[in-house]
């Protein structure tokens, strides 16, 4: 593994590539990143940095916004199968006929989707900032699409009528307020953190809600030394490995996101040497796409 490893350190400095890698990748390569972080970050760290080859280990919808925000770069995705089952629950056609149906409504949709979805859509937004879109948006009706779940957990911060889609996280919809509340058993003075991906039960549980990138904010930032994390082990590990004085605790049997582990520190490499498996997109897509990821950086 260290040789697999070090090919890969020679292979990104003699390319001029740099590795991004979202926070549910395996430890090691999350280990190997130059970026670890959730897909905004990284895509928005694609933009801003010099190298002009990406290799980005994450899920499809993942690699496509970074390539719509960098579209002069070349952008690798190691395993083109490695996609997130929430992004192919909508298409755009199906946009296109929620917006027939509700002909006063704007679309905000959650970058978790297909860049064809993004360029119907009106304004992106990620679980981060969606209340803060939803509210800023000048639109009373809103087709929220893909995820029910974050949807819902949006509807709590605004009087506008929330127009849900179908969709959903599976790592994270499965997570279940009994198995919470039988860890807090074990663990009644931690503090229970989760994601706005969660369903309502859950999020009805929590100390916090909060995105990845929040989840590691807050755990930094946090008096607190004991934590319950509701959400994909990977960041998990991610928290145990860079706060390790305190301690973090899966609210649930650990759950793990079976498309990002299908990529390997094995595929990485090859990735990088064949330079295969390069994102490409229509330019209209992307050009319709890149407006809507536009927007939504305002209300960062």
């Amino acid at each position: 593994m260290n040789e697999i490893a070090e090919k890969i350190r020679k292979l990104k400095t003699e390319k001029g590539a740099v590795l991004l890698v979202h926070n549910y990748q395996s430890e090691n390569i999350q280990i190997l990143a130059d970026f670890l972080g959730d897909s905004l970050d990284l895509s928005r760290k694609a933009k801003s940095v010099k190298e002009k080859m990406i290799v980005f280990c994450g899920v499809d919808f993942m690699a496509e916004t970074a390539k719509i925000l960098s579209p002069e770069k070349t952008v690798l995705h190691p395993v083109k199968e490695a996609n997130c089952p929430m992004a192919a629950m909508v298409t755009a056609a199906d946009v296109l006929d929620m917006r027939k149906r509700y002909p006063n409504a704007m679309v905000v949709c959650y970058v978790n989707s297909t860049a064809e979805v993004k360029a119907v859509s009106d304004v992106c937004c990620t679980s981060a900032n969606a209340v803060k879109v939803v509210q800023n948006i000048p639109a009373n009706e809103i087709i929220f699409v893909p995820d029910k779940n974050l949807g819902q957990y949006v509807q709590r911060f605004t009087d506008k009528k929330v127009i849900l889609w179908k969709g959903y996280c599976y790592v994270h919809d499965k997570i279940t307020a009994a198995e919470i509340l039988k860890t807090r058993e074990k663990y009644p003075h931690a503090v229970l953190v989760v994601h706005p991906e969660c369903t309502p039960e859950v999020i009805d549980l929590a100390d916090y809600v909060e995105s990845t990138s929040g989840m590691l904010k807050l755990a930094r930032e946090s008096e607190h030394k004991e934590f319950l994390i509701a959400t994909e082990m990977g960041l998990i590990q991610r928290l145990a490995r860079e706060i390790p004085e305190k301690n973090f605790i899966s609210a649930v049997d650990p759950r793990i996101c079976a498309t990002m582990k299908k990529i390997t520190i094995e595929d990485v490499l090859e990735s990088l040497e064949k330079e295969q498996h390069k994102v490409e997109l229509p330019e209209e897509i992307m050009d319709k796409a890149r407006a809507s990821l536009e927007k939504m950086l305002l209300w960062i």
